[in-house]
């Protein structure tokens, strides 16, 4: 059997999510002003909704995920925060990330409140906090909305009225978290990806039914919340998607430990770099960087070089002199060898970013590539 596929955008995602969970038509949520390139008539019943990912490191996925798998996540998510509550929307409706916040609301049933505007700012935040009527209330963020909020003192005032604040969507640098700790908000650091309905491990622990296990190095996740696998494309799914032990597990290419109790991912398996026939994973050199005062948006990219092949090199919108710049750049080397120090520490007035908000590393990449 199968059922009709809706291309839907901004407000009407909601109305037609709660469709889609409870039986109608599914749908592929898209940006304003897109359209998605061949969008499928139809798909399997069991699919309730297809997740563009962003390919912002790889080649862009239809994401397949059926209405159990989303619930089972909106449960998970309810139970690890202490319970229901109303949600401030701040994220895009076609990003997974922001669906959450729209199935866990039908879940609980409570309609979210959105953060109003083209783009996010801490007055829009303020706004739509205080039209929130609940007094349990919830947001999901991205590292670099959670730093806006914390530089603005009437958002951060209503920031710490939340029961929490889930934030993920890439790696949380550790200052920023401590920032919003010691600042008195509920901080939990999520992890997951469309593949999974969203996050699954929160501040390193698997929530609900979810499953982990590392095999040579790499993170896999299991549970009901993962997607039937990526449509039209039967390869991808099974080199994915596979079967261990009785169970069916997402292969996350994200490198980690765990210990039976607490994940650490460590970063992509994929995003290493040759450099003088040394491999220097991006992640670290980035993390380290991110440690630095002010540097807590830096994101490293590689680029060619005529003598060592690749080098990394890093962006920031922090206005460094050139002892902050050599102070960050020697405390890379100190702690990954010399390798990974960046060939580069620029600052741009913006960092060029994905709708979800997430760095665009194709254009910081395009640009390192082509800057001498």
């Amino acid at each position: 059997m199968t059922r009709r596929v809706e291309v839907v955008r901004g407000g009407a995602v909601l109305l037609r999510l709660r469709d889609a969970l409870a039986g109608g038509p599914a749908i592929l949520p898209a940006a304003p002003g897109a359209e998605p390139l061949d969008p499928p008539a139809e798909v399997e019943q069991r699919v309730a909704l297809i997740v563009e990912t962003s390919g912002s490191t790889g080649r862009p996925k239809r994401v397949a995920l059926s209405a159990d798998a989303l619930l089972a996540n909106a449960a998970a998510s309810t139970s690890a925060l202490g319970g229901p509550g109303q949600w401030v929307l701040a994220l895009p409706t076609h990003y997974i990330a922001g669906l959450n916040v729209l199935a866990r609301s039908f879940a609980a049933g409570i309609d979210p409140v959105a953060v109003e505007g083209e783009h996010f700012t801490a007055d829009g935040f303020t706004a739509a906090a205080r039209r929130i009527v609940q007094p349990e209330r919830l947001v999901a963020l991205v590292p670099a909305q959670l730093a806006t909020l914390l530089d603005d003192r009437e958002a951060l005032n209503e920031l710490r009225r939340f029961q929490a604040v889930l934030v993920g969507g890439q790696s949380t640098p550790a200052a920023l978290a401590d920032r919003a700790l010691d600042a008195g908000v509920r901080l939990v650091r999520s992890y997951g990806s469309s593949e999974t309905s969203g996050g699954v491990v929160y501040d390193g622990r698997p929530v609900g039914g979810t499953a982990v296990r590392v095999e040579d190095g790499e993170v896999w996740l299991g549970g009901p919340s993962l997607a039937e696998g990526y449509l039209d494309d039967p390869g991808l799914t099974a080199e994915r998607f596979v079967e261990r032990d009785g169970k069916r597990w997402f292969r996350t290419a994200d490198g980690g430990t765990w210990d039976g109790d607490r994940l650490t991912v460590t970063g992509r398996r994929d995003d290493v770099l040759i450099s003088g026939g040394v491999k220097v994973a991006l992640a670290a050199v980035e993390r380290v960087l991110r440690e630095q005062p002010g540097l807590h948006d830096a994101v490293v990219v590689a680029a060619p070089d005529e003598r060592w092949g690749q080098v990394p090199v890093a962006y920031t919108v922090a206005r460094l002199d050139d002892a902050g710049r050599a102070a960050a750049i020697a405390a890379v080397g100190e702690a990954l060898g010399a390798p990974a120090r960046p060939a580069r520490l620029e600052t741009l007035d913006a960092l060029p970013a994905l709708p979800s908000g997430k760095p665009d590393r194709r254009a910081l990449t395009g640009l390192a590539s082509r800057e001498p």
